[in-house]
């Protein structure tokens, strides 16, 4: 997701700063990969290397700044009143063009990859200064709220203005040679400058978190009997402040290769190989529509979904065992319970067998009594052999993490 971002924001840059400079667009493909690279070196690459993502605090409020302004050209400049009228009236431009099934999967992909970019929630929520669940909550609700009235105005605006000839990058349908043009241009370029550097602290993270455990300082590494150091970066309550700040200067970081440390290391790495598919491809459109597809997919509506199933694994677990149970007592097959055979108080005999005992949770069922057994068409059908699969490793996995928590 953030790799798909990030080589968009790359072909942004390529798309506007060269026009700017007096490249057309489609033509001086050389020219426009130099600027490219040397533009991307310059600013993204350094901004990107910062060890918190609180340094870009500074950056980030000129990039919103950007965005703004930006917007507000869109919506004054776009030829809408005359295109509109051209095509025979607002009416008739959302009856033709109000649902269009050529186009129609591609911008679902780009509403998901806008729709997933709570994928740095975490990271951001971490470098926020006096952290309070309070402060994070207004934060969230504020920055939704401001984003989705810039895209709504931007979207509409854009596509009113040049109906079906609205390019990927809507500032392409501008003419070259305008000024107030080129001044969006360049308040766009602002904008992916400095929020390249965000989507690359995201790819780091998962990156180290994949390769090194989470140890980017090459430390020794995150441990769940080292969970405290974890707990530290969590929010706190509402009438209470976390204080987190690490002083960068202090930190001995290693384990790169060459002159650079393993933070530096991954960096270029992410900036490498976001850098070669943008200067191939030319059209934003298709990037983001694939990483739509494929990563805002994943995040917006399988990872929820899976993320449930492993928190709350063992509670799954024994809804879908309770209703295994009772199809099979229904049929008259063995209980599937962890517990005795199905026993209940019903069962006791006034005198003799002393061995059957009441069992203390009845309700709970283990994987392998799942698993084991008869099962009916619909658990196949559902795919439960796959969830209650992801259930039993977040159950143990959350076991694991809460015995550390106590010891």
């Amino acid at each position: 997701m953030a790799y798909g971002a990030m080589v968009a924001y790359l072909l942004i840059i390529k798309d506007t700063v060269p026009t700017v400079l007096g490249f057309e667009h489609g033509s001086h493909f050389l020219e426009r990969n130099l600027i490219l690279v040397a533009t991307s070196l310059l600013i993204m690459v350094p901004l990107a290397m910062q060890r918190d993502m609180a340094s870009l605090s500074f950056t980030s409020a000129l990039s919103v700044a950007a965005d703004m302004i930006l917007v507000v050209f869109i919506a004054a400049y776009a030829p809408i009143k005359e295109n509109v009228a051209a095509n025979g009236g607002f009416v008739e431009v959302l009856k033709n063009d109000g649902i269009n099934p050529q186009t129609m999967f591609v911008g679902l992909g780009i509403l998901s990859t806008a729709m997933a970019c709570q994928h740095s929630a975490f990271i951001v929520a971490n470098s926020l200064e006096g952290k309070t669940r309070q402060r994070w909550r207004w934060v969230t609700n504020q920055s939704i709220t401001l984003s989705a009235i810039l895209c709504l105005v931007l979207g509409v605006c854009g596509y009113l203005g040049f109906i079906g000839m609205t390019q990927g990058d809507v500032l392409n349908n501008f003419p070259i040679d305008s000024i107030q043009a080129n001044g969006a241009r360049v308040l766009l370029a602002i904008t992916m400058f400095f929020t390249y550097p965000m989507e690359s602290f995201v790819a780091r993270h998962v990156l180290i978190m994949l390769v090194h455990n989470g140890d980017m300082d090459a430390r020794g590494g995150f441990t769940l009997e080292n969970e405290s150091l974890v707990e530290q970066e969590e929010l706190g309550e509402d009438d209470a402040t976390v204080n987190t700040t690490i002083s960068t200067g202090s930190v001995i970081e290693g384990g790169g290769v060459l002159c650079m440390n393993r933070r530096q290391t991954w960096t270029i790495m992410c900036y490498l190989v976001t850098l070669l598919p943008a200067l191939v491809v030319n059209d934003i459109g298709p990037v983001l529509s694939l990483t739509g597809a494929v990563g805002g997919s994943c995040i917006s509506y399988i990872g929820p979904g899976l993320v449930y199933l492993g928190v709350n694994g063992e509670e799954f677990l024994n809804k879908v065992g309770g209703w295994l149970d009772r199809w099979r007592r229904a049929r008259g097959y063995t209980a599937s319970s962890n517990n005795t055979a199905g026993v209940s108080e019903g069962d006791l005999p006034v005198e003799g067998n002393a061995s059957l005992a009441i069992p203390q949770d009845v309700d709970k069922f283990s994987y392998e009594s799942i698993t084991s057994g008869r099962k009916p068409l619909w658990y196949y059908l559902g795919l439960f052999p796959i969830w209650t699969s992801v259930a039993n490793s977040g159950a143990t996995h959350m076991q694991k993490k809460i015995d550390a928590a106590t010891a």
